[in-house]
């Protein structure tokens, strides 16, 4: 089959372990192609259902506990001396370790969903609900639908058209995606608010994630996040463009 060597390459894709270059090869064929499209949908809600099937079923603290005591025993009191200074310094990187997944834990599931969502979009046929260039007919079409309201940059004179959008959840909390197109690129842009995200931390410029690039910031108690395949200029322009709106 041609389409063969694309979709063997999708879970490197999905999983964030693709080079860059062959990364947007692969986005690229999957924007023309609705059968790799659809098998990258099915792949994304694959994904997602395991990862929730995975926080579901979580031992609790006491299992946890009792685990631990049948593993570890009772020791001599010489064992613990001779061992002292190795458990020492592994309780050290321990530490750093979980300092870090806090401080990162928070904002990776967090832009990874919202990386997945971008994915579905892409993979869809219906990736908009309302369909429009016109930002007057954007904006409006979100009236009732979302707790919130945001302004739409003016995008004339600029490489980037809008394409439309439509209502996005996160959690529990109801935000919108904006659909952009920048030549063979589609960028995503979801709003949502900010209480709404209490465990996301602030992150002006993720970077890459998932073969793609991230910018996230908040303003006026709305959190903002522009994902897509395109250069880290293109979206910074962009960032630019709605920061300038707001």
């Amino acid at each position: 089959m041609a389409c063969e060597p694309w979709t063997e390459k999708l879970d490197a894709y999905l999983d964030g372990e693709m080079p860059a270059s062959e990364a947007r090869a692969l986005a690229e064929h999957l924007r023309g192609c609705a059968a790799c499209a659809a098998e990258g949908l099915r792949k994304v809600q694959l994904k997602r259902a395991v990862q929730a099937a995975g926080q579901r079923f979580m031992p609790d603290p006491a299992f946890r506990a009792r685990m631990q005591d049948r593993i570890a025993g009772r020791r001599p009191f010489f064992w613990s001396l001779r061992w002292f200074p190795i458990l020492a310094t592994a309780a050290v990187m321990l530490l750093a370790g979980a300092l870090f997944l806090t401080l990162n834990r928070s904002q990776q599931p967090l832009i990874s969903e919202l990386v997945d969502q971008h994915v579905a979009t892409l993979a869809s046929l219906n990736p908009v609900d309302v369909i429009s260039t016109d930002r007057h007919t954007v904006k409006p079409w979100f009236a009732g639908k979302i707790p919130f309201t945001f302004n739409l940059p003016e995008l004339q004179g600029s490489p980037f058209i809008l394409v439309g959008g439509k209502v996005s959840y996160l959690g529990q909390s109801p935000g919108a995606e904006l659909i952009f197109r920048l030549r063979q690129h589609q960028i995503s842009v979801f709003i949502f608010q900010d209480r709404g995200l209490r465990d996301a931390r602030e992150n002006k410029a993720v970077g890459t994630a998932l073969s793609v690039e991230v910018r996230a910031w908040h303003h006026n108690g709305l959190r903002y996040f522009v994902i897509g395949d395109a250069s880290a200029q293109d979206l910074d322009k962009l960032s630019e463009l709605i920061k300038a709106a707001g």
